[in-house]
């Protein structure tokens, strides 16, 4: 099977007021929508970010890629490259680790890697986890990620999730989300106040939910020497602790000081990170992302890597779709040394998909993997073009949580190593 044509669809769709190191989300949240088909008629979906210098390199490669077998990995990966150049995209909000080209590259080619793997699963009648060695757990389960959060975006209304702004609204937060979704493990997003405030936090929430894992991530916003000292404050609380500090030395310098392990999804982003950070014994637990480690194949091979050098594994989220979900989950499902819960934005998006309801749901905090093949997904095209119609609508073109917590606080500035 050939690649025929190739649909690139951008959409927006509604985000709450989650606080961040970097500032706050808008009221719009951007993804692209990628729609492969062959030369048989067989459609396979991915989805990534939808920052409008991404979306136009996706386009570019998109181009590039008509007329490839959708099994030639390694050609559909060096047409992407030949078709980015020496291009390096940095996202605006910096929550991901800087840039580079590689991971540039690898970013444009996963949603067009996870369409052809939702092809080929299809065409073979196979799931994309069996694709990937098979399916060694049938749910993966993912945790209550939590933000701190104001009400409602400044001159709308209330959301249904309400403010969340000290220990008593996190509590309550995480058992609106566990009650609705059944999580069994708690992620708290930090680096939005001083570390003394996020730690009782973290206390109120060990109180009010004996025996579930916990876990902080404040973006790199807190010193080594702060990062130490929360870390052993917290020895028996935390399941690990995430991305307190910056880079490889920072994170390194911290992890020779607390009782837990460090996860990132910052300061380990490529490939050429993974020697000095192992060689340093910075991280402990490596969070996975398709969506920048180049897909599902090369997420795998990250995997074995971490396996062969004692890492464990998460995998990190961003505000994504369903496509995303049900590759995260087939991923997630079919690598064994992948431990800990997954992280996901899901509950935030409310119900706002571009997937058919159905094959995706929660059950007691985990996706069951989808029977169907490929993905197992299908595309609600009612739905897509009413988000592709909301992306015209609106202004917005890339995410700046900075920019826009700058319109109602000037003097505000991204916490990276503040505190």
């Amino acid at each position: 099977m050939r690649i025929h044509e190739i649909h690139v669809t951008p959409v927006a769709f509604k985000d709450p007021p989650l606080l961040n190191a970097s500032g706050v989300h808008e009221p719009w949240a951007l993804r692209t929508v990628v729609e492969v088909v062959t030369d048989e008629g067989v459609t396979g979906l991915g989805e990534t970010y939808g920052d409008l210098s991404h979306l136009d390199r996706v386009r570019a490669a998109a181009r590039a890629l008509t007329g490839l077998p959708v099994h030639a990995h390694h050609a559909l990966h060096a047409r992407v490259a030949a078709a980015i150049g020496a291009d390096v995209f940095t996202d605006q909000h910096g929550l991901t680790g800087a840039g580079s080209h590689q991971k540039t590259v690898d970013a444009v080619f996963s949603p067009f890697e996870v369409a052809c793997l939702d092809i080929r699963g299809k065409a073979a009648g196979l799931r994309v986890a069996d694709l990937l060695g098979g399916p060694v757990r049938d749910a993966v389960p993912y945790s209550a990620y939590l933000f701190y959060k104001w009400a409602g975006h400044p001159g709308a209304d209330e959301d249904r999730f309400g403010a969340a702004l000290d220990p008593e609204g996190i509590v309550a937060q995480a058992r609106l989300l566990i009650e609705e979704y059944g999580f069994t493990s708690i992620k708290l997003k930090g680096g939005v106040f001083a570390p003394e405030q996020e730690t009782e936090a973290v206390r109120a929430l060990h109180d009010a939910f004996p025996g579930l894992p916990l876990r902080i991530d404040p973006n790199a916003a807190w010193t080594p020497a702060t990062s130490a000292g929360v870390g052993a404050s917290l020895d028996g609380v935390l399941e690990y602790l995430e991305d307190p500090a910056p880079g490889i030395d920072g994170m390194a310098e911290v992890a020779a000081q607390v009782p837990m392990k460090l996860a990132t999804n910052m300061c380990v982003v490529t490939h050429d990170h993974l020697p000095p950070a192992i060689a340093r014994g910075a991280i402990g637990v490596l969070l996975l992302d398709h969506h920048y480690w180049g897909g599902l194949l090369r997420s795998a091979q990250v995997a074995a890597l971490c396996d062969t050098f004692g890492l464990e594994l998460s995998m990190h989220s961003n505000s994504h779709l369903g496509i995303s979900l049900a590759a995260m989950t087939h991923l997630a499902a079919a690598t064994p040394n992948l431990t800990h819960a997954c992280d996901t934005h899901t509950p935030w998006q409310d119900g706002q998909d571009v997937v058919a309801p159905g094959a995706l749901r929660f059950t007691g905090g985990a996706v069951p993997l989808p029977d169907g093949p490929g993905l197992g997904i299908e595309l609600d095209r009612d739905a897509l073009a009413a988000m592709h119609e909301q992306y015209r609508r609106i202004t917005v073109r890339r995410r700046d949580d900075t920019a826009y917590m700058r319109r109602f606080d000037p003097e505000f500035q991204p916490k990276r190593a503040h505190w």
